[in-house]
């Protein structure tokens, strides 16, 4: 049984930003790389060297801030995936492997916001014409809403 949520998701507002993270983080790590990169100074070795290392550090900020969420929606894609396997199987008591390597990734993902009602046909037009992630979602008239994605 879904979780009561205060808003009704749909395309438009699937899509979910995390204020730590796309707000502060981020921004900091940004400000701090392009902070660097202006005060490189070539002048001398010394100087060289300390510019090199800011920007190795500057750098490494940059990605070690960003590793997490990667980490966390590959995760979820993976956990996305089983999902649509057993969503599949119930629905139509064969498995998904055929018809998993006709789709790329991003599609099974939009179609996972597809409800059960609908989703046997998305697939179906997805792989016929090669559907868009963006045109799948738009097109899915019973949203399955997920609050939980990363």
């Amino acid at each position: 049984m879904p979780l009561p949520m205060s808003k009704t998701q749909n395309f438009e507002n699937h899509a979910k930003l995390y204020p730590l993270h796309h707000f502060i983080i981020m921004p900091m790590a940004l400000i701090y790389l392009g902070w660097t990169v202006v005060r490189t100074d070539f002048s001398s070795s010394t100087s060289v060297a300390e510019s090199i290392y800011q920007l190795l550090l500057a750098f490494l900020i940059l990605l070690i801030s960003y590793l997490p969420r990667i980490y966390a929606i590959k995760n979820q894609n993976r956990i996305i995936r089983l999902e649509m396997r057993q969503r599949y199987f119930h629905l139509t008591g064969s498995t998904f492997y055929d018809i998993e390597i006709q789709l790329t990734s991003a599609q099974i993902i939009a179609l996972r916001f597809a409800g059960d009602d609908e989703i046997l046909a998305l697939i179906d037009k997805s792989i016929k014409e090669n559907t868009t992630p963006k045109e799948i979602k738009k097109s899915i008239k019973n949203w399955k809403a997920d609050h939980h994605r990363v």
